[in-house]
């Protein structure tokens, strides 16, 4: 409990007294998207590193040496199964160049965390709007051509069971939009940071995250690439399972 009331201080107080950055970032972005974005991603990186380190969580990362396959100016199409909250904050610790996320429409009503994920590139998906859907989709495949990497969680929720949930796919387009390359991203025990803990609670977890191999789906025919977007679920649930024999609670 100790940890979580830090955390949630460390959190408000960073939000609210840093906020005057936020305005820097919005100029700066105005003249330079990229720019904007690398300073972003630096500054909140430091502040995710902070709430890591006061969750008191280790993070082991594999395939590391796969990211380095892309070069940073490129955009990278990344998607895994969606576990946590800190799904976002220790991808934004672990990458090496700026990440957005696609975001559900309901973080436009969080007061100033919204403008925050906005500078890192965030971009809201309204689910209930397919027109809207689509355009967020397109806005998401100009921001990878500009050199930003988007985290996609095809689940389309927060899952805490063992098996994934059935990936809604209209976002992969993104990847072949913007010939950038794809790698699927497998999260382990990142709820039992907070989510599953009751009472709530920020409890110490050695957690794992895994990359893949890059994929270029523009690169490929389209029977081969869907034959590919299909395999995806699985791939990652592979990934998964291998991380069963070394995680613990």
């Amino acid at each position: 409990m100790i940890r979580l009331i830090i955390g949630l201080i460390y959190t408000l107080l960073s939000v609210v007294l840093l906020f005057p950055y936020h305005i820097y970032l919005w100029f700066v972005s105005k003249k330079d998207r990229y720019k904007g974005w690398y300073k972003s991603w630096k500054f909140v990186g430091r502040f995710f590193k902070g709430l890591i380190k006061i969750a008191g969580t280790k993070v082991e990362v594999r395939g590391a040496e796969n990211l380095a396959k892309v070069p940073k100016e490129k955009g990278i199409l990344f998607i895994g199964n969606h576990r946590s909250f800190f799904d976002i904050i220790i991808m934004q610790t672990v990458v090496d160049r700026p990440t957005g996320f696609i975001a559900k429409s309901d973080f436009k009503k969080i007061p100033l965390f919204k403008h925050w994920v906005t500078d890192i590139g965030a971009i809201f998906l309204d689910r209930k709007n397919v027109r809207a859907g689509l355009e967020t989709m397109n806005q998401g495949a100009e921001y990878m051509k500009q050199g930003l990497a988007i985290g996609l969680y095809p689940e389309g929720t927060r899952n805490h069971t063992d098996q994934l949930l059935p990936f809604k796919k209209g976002g992969y387009r993104m990847a072949k939009n913007s010939d950038c390359p794809i790698m699927l991203v497998a999260a382990t025990g990142f709820d039992d940071i907070f989510e599953n803990n009751k009472p709530p609670a920020l409890r110490k977890r050695h957690v794992i995250i895994e990359f893949s191999e890059p994929m270029y789906p523009n690169e490929m025919e389209k029977t081969e690439c869907n034959k590919l977007y299909e395999e995806f679920p699985d791939r990652i649930q592979k990934m998964l399972d291998s991380h069963k024999s070394s995680y613990k609670k």
